[in-house]
């Protein structure tokens, strides 16, 4: 499966749940960490971890077994690691402090395709 692919089917299980203000880095070219990280954000510990057990759940579905994982028991900051696709699932206090959109202001942000209901688009 590509990294491309990864992407959407993130994106598609985050917007599922009803992630907050997604956001897909394409940070190839900056780090050998990945090519891609999707950052979104849940409104609880219990919304992050839904978020997170959808992702797990859908790319499975597609034959991609489970990430390696961080975060799962606090829920602030959920880190999903499929090797080229890193997604981040943080509580919004988290995104604010650790702003990840900023630290990688370098790189280009991938436009999503409008889903199933209006979502806060970043702006290059």
């Amino acid at each position: 499966m590509t990294a491309e692919e990864k992407v959407s089917l993130i994106t598609e299980a985050a917007d599922e749940l009803k992630a907050d203000r997604v956001v897909v880095l394409d940070v190839r070219g900056q780090t050998q960490i990945a090519d891609f990280f999707i950052i979104c954000s849940g409104t609880s510990d219990t919304h992050i971890r839904a978020i997170a057990d959808r992702i797990i759940e859908k790319m499975r579905e597609h034959g991609v077994e489970k990430p390696r994982r961080e975060g799962m028991d606090v829920a602030q900051w959920v880190l999903l690691d499929y090797g080229d696709v890193v997604a981040h699932i943080f509580a919004p206090e988290e995104r604010e402090y650790y702003n990840l959109e900023s630290f990688w202001s370098g790189a280009r942000v991938v436009e999503l395709v409008e889903r199933s209901r209006t979502r806060e688009e970043a702006v290059v």
